[in-house]
């Protein structure tokens, strides 16, 4: 089985919502034409001249789009992080002490991790813009419900963070010394977030207690800032392989390195939550349970290792390499990342154009290539 993050096949049971995505996916072509035709929310035709007296090409602009595209989903979803769990003003709520719980500086990281997002958003759109080429407006989409609790704001949203399945694999994966892009496979680090569906954010104030459930919550979200962030991270360096222009290749290295930046720091936020004085515990709502990683000898679970660990990278007759994994272009790309999100119950309750835009946009992404 390839990586989650190319192919994350979920069971045909679990949600019926993987299907609209999936289905979505097959009609990428249709999301391509789509953008030929200039809808607002994929683009417009090219102009032969940009403001700077060049342009880009199409296969540089396709990527530019969906990244500008997956970064307005993600300051979509860091935002309802930051307003229930970020820095505010006043007495701090349980889900705010819960964080602090496992780090605590962890109110600012998460203010700070939703700012760089929307930076990343607004540069993209703007660099898009002056290249005379269209930017990527989701704001139609801005459908689903926000939560209900003391400090949300009632506003659309773009992603669902209330049901999440949660691909912890992520976590063993970059403890190991085999590498995704020679086809290996890693256990999940927590089983049951995955198998199940979990809020990452309080739904209503009634999730602010007991104290068990709200910490639950908050370790929920943790091991979910790190699925994102290592999305990013491999996303990055994969699709600058396909760019042409040397500005271009910048930018994506750039946004990149910052993605690998929040990761580092997901990857000890979660582990603080696996060890004492946090874990073990339960939540008494549901069940699930966060068990103490310290109390086994599994090198995949081991808490302090928050940097990568050598693996193999790019010929298995090299010496073990400490990289950023996957990044092979046959392991993580537009397309995969898009699955990826789908698969998490991010996107549960969107509409099937929705969906075929996101898809249209990782379609036309992934047939970039790189010219001279």
């Amino acid at each position: 089985m390839k990586d989650l993050l190319k192919n994350l096949n979920a069971p045909a049971n679990r949600r019926s919502f993987l299907k609209k995505g999936l289905e979505a996916a097959g009609a990428a072509t249709v999301g391509v034409g789509l953008l030929a035709n200039g809808l607002p929310v994929f683009g417009k035709e090219r102009p032969a001249e940009t403001k700077s007296g060049s342009s880009l090409t199409p296969g540089d602009t396709a990527i530019l789009q969906f990244l500008a595209a997956a970064e307005l989903i993600e300051a979509d979803l860091w935002q309802q992080y930051a307003e229930l769990g970020g820095l505010t003003t006043g007495a701090l709520n349980p889900y705010q002490v819960a964080f602090q719980q496992l780090d605590s500086d962890g109110l600012q990281y998460i203010t700070s991790n939703t700012t760089d997002e929307q930076s990343h958003a607004a540069f993209l759109n703007a660099y898009l813009t002056s290249k005379g080429e269209q930017p990527i407006d989701l704001d139609q989409f801005r459908t689903l419900p926000s939560s209900q609790a003391t400090g949300a704001q009632q506003v659309g949203r773009l992603t669902n963070l209330m049901q999440l399945t949660i691909d912890t694999s992520w976590y063993t994966r970059y403890r190991s010394q085999a590498s995704p892009d020679f086809g290996a496979t890693f256990p999940q680090a927590l089983p049951a977030l995955f198998a199940g569906q979990f809020t990452a954010i309080p739904r209503t104030n009634a999730d602010f207690a007991p104290h068990n459930h709200v910490q639950a919550i908050a370790n929920t979200a943790a091991f979910h800032f790190g699925s994102i962030e290592q999305g990013g991270s491999s996303l990055y360096p994969t699709l600058a392989q396909n760019v042409t222009s040397s500005e271009v290749l910048r930018i994506l290295l750039s946004i990149g390195a910052d993605e690998v930046a929040h990761f580092t720091e997901w990857q000890d936020f979660s582990g603080n939550g696996v060890q004492p004085p946090v874990a073990p515990f339960q939540d008494p709502t549901n069940g699930l349970f966060f068990p103490n990683f310290d109390q086994n000898d599994k090198p995949l679970l081991q808490t302090n290792l928050i940097f990568p660990i050598a693996c193999e990278f790019i010929s298995p007759d090299l010496p073990l390499c400490a990289v950023i994994r996957p990044t092979g272009q046959d392991q993580t790309n537009a397309m995969g990342a898009a699955n990826y999100l789908t698969s998490s119950g991010l996107f549960i309750g969107q509409s099937q154009e929705f969906f075929a835009t996101l898809f249209g946009l990782a379609a036309a992404a992934d047939a970039a290539q790189r010219g001279m």
